[in-house]
């Protein structure tokens, strides 16, 4: 069951599947097309089938959204240490939060010209939660509360009910975060039903939060209909550890996120050969003694951990695997810092587990998976924020800088451009000769 990898073969096939870690099976895609296509000409209909098929709930369309007394009585159940929790959790991502506010801005240039950007918050917002192996009130608060600071009017929730009700502390996250209804369906169903509107379900501008294959799936080809945060990929982390790191420590961090699902990634990557290798024979050891054991057995299969000539060869490594959550674990974490270039989020010291990034930190866990972290960021408020150009030409601006627009069209072969720009030059220009 070791995950260790030697031989620069075998390192370079394990990156190569780094590479493909985020293909999607066309199996499963065939099945999420065809709810949606059955969504899109169904409306209400359909979402209830389906959620009667693969949730084995039977509900009728006016109980899609939970009732305020329902969602007030849930709240009631909730353990008190929880509800401190949440509390805590949601007060430091709002005060980071607002930190992060863009404003519009504007300036006139030297022709008087008024040239700006206005920035303008959706109106309305879906957060999906999911509702399968785990209960995530984390997810909830995440994906609403940047929504709330970035000043979207309505955020909705949804997350399948699974004839079970709503866990307390998803119901309470919800109220902290701002949310100001909760749907109780899940699955592609819920994804199409939120992005082209249903009799009962309204159409949203954004769709946001983690979901499972089909959940993902239905985001990537509904995108364009409705704005999604990103198509995600199994949860992965990947660790830079020296000889002063606390293998138990690193040991343990690689499995909280082995044990997400059967697909998360964990690697873990040393300058030591005989680093790797105690650290295989503990990760070994202590994923044998873990409650969520029937998961990580599976995903193990998907993990390694390599040796490299030092640490900055693990740095370039942790570049081209560009994870969802890098941790750095040496003697001086932040030396390493500025080599690292393509990372979702980066945890600096022994202190820094990853798990802290995932519910207290303040920075969103919702982060960029499957290598994508080449080119996505973090979520957060301007995930939620539109721009629009605003511009204001004055006749001295006009014919200022007419001509390059004037030549320029010329250049493309759009002379219907070119003259609309060229025909005010010369009314300009006569009216100017006309008042001498």
């Amino acid at each position: 069951m070791g995950i260790l990898i030697t031989g620069k073969k075998k390192i370079e096939n394990f990156l190569e599947r780094m590479d493909k870690r985020l293909s999607l099976n066309s199996e499963e895609e065939v099945v999420v097309r065809e709810i949606i296509d059955n969504v899109r000409k169904e409306g209400d209909r359909a979402i209830l089938k389906y959620t009667e098929k693969f949730d084995n709930c039977r509900i009728s369309k006016n109980d899609f959204f939970l009732p305020d007394e329902e969602w007030e009585r849930g709240i009631k159940g909730l353990d008190r240490r929880i509800k401190e929790v949440i509390d805590r959790v949601s007060d430091r991502l709002f005060e980071f939060y607002e930190k992060t506010k863009q404003n519009s801005f504007f300036y006139f240039d030297e022709f008087e010209n008024l040239i700006g950007t206005r920035v303008i918050p959706l109106e309305r917002v879906l957060v999906y939660a999911p509702g399968g192996k785990a209960v995530y009130p984390s997810s909830v608060l995440m994906g609403a509360i940047p929504a709330k600071v970035a000043g979207v009017k309505e955020i909705i929730l949804t997350t399948p009910d699974k004839g079970n009700g709503i866990a307390p502390s998803v119901l309470y996250s919800a109220k902290k975060a701002g949310i100001s209804k909760i749907c109780r369906i899940g699955g592609a169903q819920a994804i199409a039903g939120f992005s082209f509107g249903t009799e009962t379900l309204p159409k949203v501008d954004k769709i946001v939060g983690p979901g499972n294959i089909y959940v993902a799936l239905a985001k990537k080809e509904l995108f364009g209909y409705v704005d999604i945060d990103m198509v995600a990929g199994p949860s992965e982390v990947l660790i830079i550890f020296d000889e002063s790191a606390n293998l138990d420590y690193v040991a343990i961090d690689l499995l909280s996120q082995l044990e997400h699902d059967e697909k998360a990634i964990a690697i873990a990557l040393t300058d030591k050969k005989e680093l790797a290798e105690r650290l295989d024979r503990i990760v070994e050891k202590t994923a044998r003694k873990s409650d969520r054991w029937n998961i990580i057995k599976n995903s193990l299969k998907n993990s390694a951990i390599m040796s490299f000539k030092n640490l900055k060869e693990c740095a370039q490594m942790a570049n081209r695997i560009s994870p969802e959550h890098l941790e750095i674990v040496i003697k001086e974490p932040f030396s390493l810092l500025p080599l690292i270039t393509k990372a979702g989020a980066v945890f600096l010291g022994s202190n820094t587990p990853e798990a802290v990034g995932d519910y207290i930190a303040g920075p969103n866990h919702i982060l960029p998976t499957g290598g994508t972290a080449r080119f996505f960021s973090p979520f957060g408020v301007e995930s939620f924020l539109k721009r629009m150009s605003i511009i204001s030409f004055t006749e001295k601006g006009i014919n200022a800088l007419g001509s390059f627009v004037v030549d320029f069209a010329n250049e493309e072969g759009l002379f219907a451009h070119s003259n609309s720009v060229s025909l005010r030059l010369k009314n300009s220009k006569d009216k100017k000769r006309s008042s001498k």
